[in-house]
């Protein structure tokens, strides 16, 4: 019988509502997944977070098995984030999933077409 050395499965979040990190974190404590969650606050952290620069170079920063994204935050909203993301060949194939307020069509057909994995709205 062959051993395989498990990790955690690495989540990055990219959520700016402190309320919102809260309740993220709680679910998976309340889960059964061994996840490693990382929090950034916007966009621009979030790559700082994925290229490892900054306050996150060198080890601190463990490529994500999967981004769950907010859509609407400060100095670089959601949108932007897929963009610079999909648009880096080094980066381009993190699973991306939408967890979002906005329900609205247009921000659904934009987070696909900007390489969005899968879409979810929160519930109120």
């Amino acid at each position: 019988m062959s051993t395989t050395q498990t990790r955690p499965f690495t989540i990055l979040l990219v959520e700016d509502s402190p309320v919102q990190q809260a309740l993220t974190r709680r679910a998976l404590e309340d889960s059964t997944l061994d996840a490693d969650l990382r929090v950034v606050e916007d966009g621009v952290e979030a790559l700082a977070y994925l290229k490892q620069q900054g306050e996150w170079a060198g080890d601190s920063a463990p490529r994500p098995d999967i981004v769950l994204l907010d859509l609407n935050m400060p100095r670089m909203n959601g949108h932007e984030f897929l963009d610079k993301l999909k648009g880096d060949p080094e980066l381009a194939n993190i699973p991306v999933t939408v967890l979002t307020t906005s329900s609205a069509e247009g921000d659904v057909t934009a987070s696909y077409a900007r390489g969005a994995n899968a879409f979810v709205t929160k519930p109120a």
